[in-house]
């Protein structure tokens, strides 16, 4: 087999060609508009004809990472059998060569389609969307867990305070999320444990993200002198909750009303991992706006003229979104626990996952512009459900009235609006009574060989 070598022309028709043979079975025909057929081009390196090119790779493997099964032999059997279904022949059940086709995958293609489907959908939200006619991006951090493996636990060890052997290895990511639209539009990824790791240390990675007039709404982690003024160099506003470690008394600086005032914050000592250069260029003090709203003191940049006290309120509010939508990534698909085995796939495993989730936001705001509504009523995972019966359908065509039928659907379900809502983090059901693993398991194994299962193994 050559190499392939085709005109760019004819290589985007292939692709546009192959994603409509693919129609019925994944999410790839949502990724070749026009807008992002060169940028699917311009990732993809030159490969040979394969029965698993890395259009069709990428299209099982956005379907995996939904499926409840999950496995790289049901991917492969789904794909044969909607091959058949379409016509076409069967390919072996063996998932050797689809493995082997997710290896070779470029993760560069992954994360510039999360990039550009999470940018050109906020770039094109309509105005009634946005707060104040400006575009507000909300951060927070999470961690997930890895396969146990060798070199998962090389590249991103487990928590500390467990014994070697019988934890998890552990991953921390920060995401850049639009609260119009709920895109992804950016992330970034670290062990959990070490030096430039933390959230402060990721974020540094995810500035680009920000334009000028943009709003960045977080927690109290984010409340730095560095980080505002980071932000304002850039031409982007703030609002966080204060933090904890920085006392605030209403009786100084300069009042603006009840609670309510503008504060000179100092330039701090030089943090160890900030270079002298970039220390220097930091100005040598800040004027912040502090106010205590809804039980909360929170800390902005926008004046007075610009927001009050109670909108800032209402909009920090609306920080919890962030929250659902990392809950989304990791228990709606399921990207808690992830399954690769190597650090390599599993880094691509989950640009995946956030393609994944970008493209389920992509059929929200489609829906809700057709029907009025704003993407913030409607449900992601009815919207999830509704896609995996719609793309295995096989009684259905891609005509547009099909097609107003599938967002009409997705539209139809909205979610409650249920504001301060309070429910304990516990839960009713009692778990299965199995004792605690605190030995590895190859050790658990070889007593359980030699004394038998029970408490006598000391595993409890």
């Amino acid at each position: 087999m050559s190499h392939c070598t085709r005109p760019a022309q004819h290589r985007q028709a292939a692709i546009a060609q192959h994603a409509q043979a693919i129609d019925t079975q994944g999410f790839f025909n949502l990724l070749t508009s026009p807008e992002l057929l060169s940028v699917i081009e311009d990732q993809l390196p030159e490969y040979r004809e394969r029965h698993y090119p890395p259009t069709l790779t990428l299209s099982m493997f956005l379907g995996q990472v939904m499926s409840a099964d999950g496995s790289c032999q049901n991917a492969v059997n789904e794909h044969n059998g909607g091959s058949v279904g379409n016509g076409l022949p069967a390919l072996s059940s063996e998932t050797g060569g689809y493995c082997s086709a997710r290896k070779r995958l470029p993760q560069g293609l992954v994360q510039t389609l999360v990039r550009e489907t999470g940018r050109r959908l906020d770039a094109n939200v309509p105005e009634g969307w946005l707060w104040k006619n400006r575009h507000v991006k909300l951060v927070d951090g999470t961690t997930v867990s890895l396969a146990d493996t060798e070199d998962n636990r090389a590249h991103y060890p487990q928590h500390g305070n467990q014994a070697e052997g019988v934890g998890f290895p552990l991953a921390r990511l920060v995401g850049v999320i639009s609260l119009s639209s709920g895109a992804l539009l950016g992330a970034a990824l670290g062990p959990y444990q070490g030096k430039g790791t933390g959230e402060h240390g990721l974020f540094r990675e995810l500035h680009e993200v920000f334009v000028a007039g943009d709003l960045m709404v977080a927690d109290s982690y984010y409340c730095t002198y560095f980080l505002i003024a980071m932000m304002q160099s850039r031409g982007v506003d703030v609002v966080f909750e204060q933090h904890g470690a920085r006392k605030t008394d209403f009786r100084r600086g300069q009042s603006i009303g009840t609670r309510d005032h503008w504060m000179t914050w100092f330039k701090p000592s030089r943090p160890a991992w900030m270079s002298v250069e970039a220390y220097e260029a930091f100005p040598d003090c800040l004027e912040v706006r502090e106010m205590r709203v809804r039980g909360k003191i929170l800390v902005t940049t926008l004046t007075p003229q610009e927001v009050s006290k109670n909108e800032l309120g209402r909009l920090f509010a609306d920080r919890w979104h962030v929250e659902v939508d990392l809950r989304h990534l990791k228990t709606t698909l399921g990207m808690e626990a992830l399954k690769c085995k190597t650090a390599e796939m599993f880094e691509k495993e989950l640009w995946v996952y956030f393609l994944a989730y970008n493209l389920i936001r992509l059929l929200m705001a489609e829906a809700a512009l057709r029907t009025d509504a704003v993407p913030r009523q409607l449900s992601f995972k009815h919207t999830l459900q509704i896609w995996l019966a719609w793309s295995g359908r096989r009684y259905f065509s891609s005509g547009e009235e099909d097609v107003e039928i599938l967002f009409a659907l997705i539209a139809q379900k909205r979610v409650g609006q249920r504001p301060g809502r309070i429910e304990p983090r516990a839960v009713k059901r009692r778990p299965k009574p199995f004792v605690r693993l605190t030995v590895p398991r190859q050790v658990a194994r070889e007593q359980i060989a030699k004394r038998g299962h029970g408490k006598k193994l000391g595993l409890n």
